[in-house]
C-alpha cells in the first residue's frame, strides 16, 4: 500500500477516456510510466526507513551485534568490520627518553671519551678490579676529616660500615678500604721553612700506616704544598712510598707556587707538567723495589684546579684518578663531577662526600646508590 491506495487501485481509476479528457497533451503511456515510477520511488523511502531504524539500535562501542528478524524481507546482517579505533600494526610505540641529571647521562660520557684507552694492567693494580673507600684526616685534628674526627677504634668501625654498604649497592666489585693521611698541610702562615706548609713527622706517618695495616686497608700520603714545589716535596716521603700497600694523593686546591697567595684565600693549580713528573717519579719507584702499580689521587672541583688535563701522560705503573672533591647540595656536586672528570677524562674517576659540609644547610648525604649512577661510575670515594 502506498498512501492507503494500491498500484493496481490507481491504474482503474486512470482510464484511458479520463486521461485523455484532462490531458490532451500527454500520452497514455508516458503517463503510465511516471506512475510506475512514483511506486518505485516509495518502496526505496520505505527501505530507507527501515535501515534508519535498525542502525539506531547498534552499540557506541562499535561493537556489531547481529539479530533475529522473522520477516522473510530482513536484509542479511552487515559484515564484520574492523574498528577505526582498533591498531592495525603490531609495531610499538617508542619508548620515553630517559632524562639524566647531570653526570648521569651514558651517553655524554661516551662522548667525552669514557672508558680511557689505558696502559695494559700490570700484576697488584688495585683499579679497576676494585672500588677503593677512604677516610680522610689527619689524626692531630678533629676538623679536617673522618680520619683524625674519631678515636682510632670507632673510626675503623665507621670505615668498615662505610665499605658494607658500597659493596651492597655495587656487589659486582671488591670494596678496598683505605685511610688517607694528609701528611702535608697547607698553612696561613709562612712558619720556619717559610713555605706554608707543615710536613707531618715521621711517627704520625707511622701510626697511620699501622692503623691502616690492622684495618687490611691501603694508605693514602696526601700532599698540601704550599708554596713548596712538588718536585721537592715529594722524595721527601719515598720511605713510606717504598711500601707495596701506600700510594699518593696530590691537591691542587693548596699548591700556590705560581700565584705566590696564601693557603685559602686562592684556589691553587697544578698543570699537566707537574702531574707527569709525578707519575714518573711513581713509575720509577715500583720499577725500583719491584712493586705493583701505585694509585695516584688528585683533587680537582674547579676548571683551573688541572690545566691541560688531556696533556696527562698514563704509565703501567700508575693509576691516576681525577677525584672529584668539591662541597655542597647533590645537584652542585653532580654538575661538578660532569664539568671537571667527566668532560676531561684522563683515566679513572674518584668522588669525595663531606659527612658536614654537604649536609650543613639541610641537603641529604649522597648514598653510595645515587653516587653510583654517575657515569662513569666513581673507583675512588673518599670520606672526610
Amino acid at each position: 500500500m502506498i498512501m492507503g491506495i494500491s498500484f493496481r487501485s490507481c491504474i482503474n481509476l486512470l482510464s484511458e477516456q479520463f486521461v485523455k479528457s484532462i490531458l490532451p497533451f500527454v500520452t497514455y503511456r508516458c503517463l503510465v510510466l511516471v506512475l510506475c515510477a512514483t511506486f518505485a520511488l516509495s518502496l526505496g523511502l520505505a527501505g530507507c526507513k527501515f535501515n534508519k531504524a535498525h542502525q539506531s539500535d547498534a552499540r557506541p562501542d562499535d561493537t556489531v551485534v547481529t539479530e533475529s528478524v522473522s520477516d522473510s524481507n530482513d536484509v542479511p546482517p552487515p559484515e564484520p568490520t574492523v574498528s577505526r579505533f582498533d591498531a592495525i600494526t603490531s609495531a610499538k610505540a617508542p619508548a620515553p627518553a630517559t632524562k639524566y641529571r647531570a653526570g648521569e647521562d651514558p651517553e655524554f660520557a661516551t662522548r667525552s671519551g669514557w672508558p680511557v684507552h689505558s696502559p695494559p694492567s700490570l700484576p697488584g693494580a688495585i683499579l679497576p678490579g676494585k672500588r677503593i673507600v677512604a677516610y680522610y684526616g689527619n689524626p692531630l685534628s678533629k676538623r679536617m676529616g673522618a680520619l683524625g674526627e674519631y678515636q682510632k677504634d670507632e673510626m675503623l668501625r665507621r670505615l668498615k660500615e662505610e665499605a658494607g654498604r658500597w659493596e651492597k649497592a655495587d656487589p659486582a666489585i671488591t670494596v678496598q678500604p683505605a685511610l688517607h693521611l694528609i701528611a702535608v698541610v697547607a698553612q696561613g702562615e709562612p712558619g720556619k721553612s717559610g713555605k706554608y706548609r707543615m710536613v707531618m713527622p715521621d711517627d704520625v706517618v707511622n701510626q697511620v700506616h699501622g692503623w691502616a695495616r690492622e684495618a687490611k686497608a691501603l694508605m693514602f700520603i696526601d700532599i698540601q704544598t704550599g708554596h713548596e714545589d712538588i718536585r721537592t716535596l715529594l722524595p721527601r716521603f719515598e720511605w713510606i712510598l717504598k711500601n707495596p700497600d701506600v700510594h699518593l694523593g696530590i691537591d691542587p686546591e693548596f699548591n700556590l707556587v705560581k700565584s705566590g697567595a696564601k693557603p685559602g684565600t686562592r684556589i691553587g693549580t697544578y698543570d699537566a707538567a707537574d702531574i707527569n713528573y709525578v707519575t714518573g717519579y711513581l713509575s720509577n719507584l715500583v720499577k725500583t723495589h719491584n712493586l705493583p702499580p701505585k694509585v695516584l689521587t688528585v683533587h680537582r672541583f674547579t676548571r683551573n684546579g688541572v690545566t691541560n688535563a688531556r696533556n696527562i701522560s698514563l704509565r703501567p705503573e700508575v693509576q691516576v684518578v681525577m677525584h672529584m672533591d668539591g662541597w655542597g647540595a647533590p645537584p652542585l656536586k653532580r654538575d661538578s663531577y660532569e664539568d671537571y672528570i667527566v668532560s676531561e677524562p684522563v683515566q679513572y674517576a674518584g668522588f669525595k662526600l663531606f659527612y658536614h659540609n654537604d649536609t650543613k644547610k639541610g641537603d641529604p648525604l649522597m648514598t653510595p646508590r645515587e653516587v653510583l649512577k654517575l657515569n662513569p661510575k666513581p673507583l675512588y670515594i673518599q670520606y672526610q
